[in-house]
């Protein structure tokens, strides 16, 4: 059974004209447009509040009185998840892979200002950080609390139906788009664009969060749509993944000053950066070409870039003084 959705998000985002943006990347000036999910409202705006949407309504209609989720430290998922525990009255409990202390800024802060609690689940893969969560949840209804697990990074189906509402706003905003462009990550963005858009109109920019982020994308979009959605149907670029998740690569340093300086548009360095990256990649190689309308979907992040020590240590040297 399909719960709806609690409302949690500010809708329809906004979609910007990019024409700076565009120039620099060998578009035309009326080519480039910018779907703003990063102004979706709560607690710091991005991507995850639509997903959060159907998740948190459906613990909610099974009577959750506390909200479980994992991550990494810095994640924009477990950020908003705290924040919308705040606003619905449910406490929160976040499982981040690492150890404390390595960091108090950026989404960690923000958790602490919502009343977050933080359960640190050390150095584990993805199976130990889920058998951390399934150990706080057992702990949690010892206690007697009612708890409900939030999938890693809001994705799964259910959480994927946030997104065809963000395909099919873009649709009535630019009826005549034929790519949109977002960071890949666990897949649930990515598979509610393609259920909405089709998998030839959705480019997806893999940022090395799971091994097989197609196989993800497929098993969420597929019972969304009425297409045959499948790895081989997709779109996706590996190529902007570098050392790591957590990496600053030389592109997304690029990016990072290209988006800034041409737009105003703050950029993170693991998604969003990645993402233009890729874009920037798929014009040269010519997977994206001029007099095509195409949209750059921003999904948010920028308190993860307070906590990125190494964008910050980059974004101070281009501070530069006036010399008259």
């Amino acid at each position: 059974m399909t719960h709806p959705p609690v409302p949690l998000g500010t809708f329809p985002t906004p979609l910007e004209p990019a024409p700076r943006l565009a120039a620099a990347l060998g578009l035309g000036p009326e080519d480039l447009w910018v779907k703003r999910d990063d102004l979706t409202g709560l607690g710091g705006g991005g991507n995850k509040i639509r997903k959060l949407e159907w998740t948190v309504g459906a613990a909610l209609a099974e009577g959750a009185d506390t909200l479980v989720t994992t991550g990494a430290p810095q994640s924009n998922h477990a950020r908003l998840t705290a924040a919308a525990g705040a606003r619905l009255g449910l406490d929160v409990v976040l499982v981040l892979r690492g150890t404390p202390g390595a960091s108090r800024s950026g989404n960690l802060a923000l958790n602490g200002l919502f009343g977050a609690r933080l359960a640190w689940a050390g150095d584990v893969d993805q199976a130990g950080l889920d058998a951390a969560a399934a150990e706080v949840r057992a702990r949690l209804r010892s206690a007697g609390a009612r708890p409900a697990l939030i999938p890693f990074g809001g994705s799964g189906v259910l959480g994927a139906r946030g997104y065809t509402g963000c395909g099919s706003e873009l649709r009535e905003q630019l009826p005549d788009l034929r790519t949109a462009v977002v960071a890949l990550g666990s897949g649930g963005t990515m598979a509610g664009l393609v259920a909405a858009l089709g998998s030839g109109s959705v480019l997806g920019v893999d940022v090395g969060a799971l091994a097989d982020p197609a196989a993800a994308v497929a098993e969420f979009a597929a019972p969304l749509t009425a297409e045959a959605v499948t790895p081989d149907t997709l779109r996706i670029r590996r190529d902007q993944v570098g050392a790591g998740y957590p990496a600053l690569t030389a592109p997304v340093r690029e990016a990072l000053l290209l988006a800034a300086r041409t737009e105003g548009l703050v950029l993170d360095p693991v998604y969003t950066g990645r993402a233009l990256a890729g874009l920037r990649a798929a014009v040269r190689d010519g997977t994206v070409r001029p007099g095509e309308r195409t949209v750059f979907v921003h999904t948010g992040g920028l308190p993860g870039l307070f906590g990125h020590t190494d964008t910050i240590a980059f974004a101070e040297e281009e501070v530069r003084a006036f010399d008259a």
